[in-house]
């Protein structure tokens, strides 16, 4: 069991940043495949960006451009820097690690972009 933490979520002005963090229990990043995803309200959880093990970056169309995905292994920590928010960026935002049949999830933070 791998247990994520995260933090860094809250009400911020359309235009605005934030940078949201997930701590990891124990080093995991040499093998998972470490994601940021969101849910809005009545929605599906949808994917924002993915790290690999490797250091690669993937994000969803949405956010290309606004939004950094990152880590810091000797801190076991995600980061998702967050930059020229929208209201529709407004969702709660879980940390996720996978790998092979191991997936495991955050408690979630919220954000909130006003207009």
């Amino acid at each position: 069991q791998v247990q994520l933490v995260e933090s860094g979520g809250g009400l911020v002005q359309a235009g605005g940043s934030l940078r949201l963090s997930c701590v990891a229990a124990r080093n995991i990043f040499s093998n998972y495949v470490m994601g940021w995803y969101r849910q809005a309200p009545g929605k599906q959880r949808e994917l924002v960006a993915t790290i690999t093990a490797g250091g690669t970056t993937n994000y969803a169309a949405s956010v290309k451009g606004r939004f950094t995905i990152s880590r810091d292994s000797a801190k076991n920590t995600v980061y998702l820097q967050m930059n020229s928010l929208k209201p529709e960026d407004t969702a709660v935002y879980y940390c996720n690690g996978n790998y092979l049949m191991y997936n495991y999830w955050g408690q979630g933070t919220q954000v909130t972009v006003s207009s």
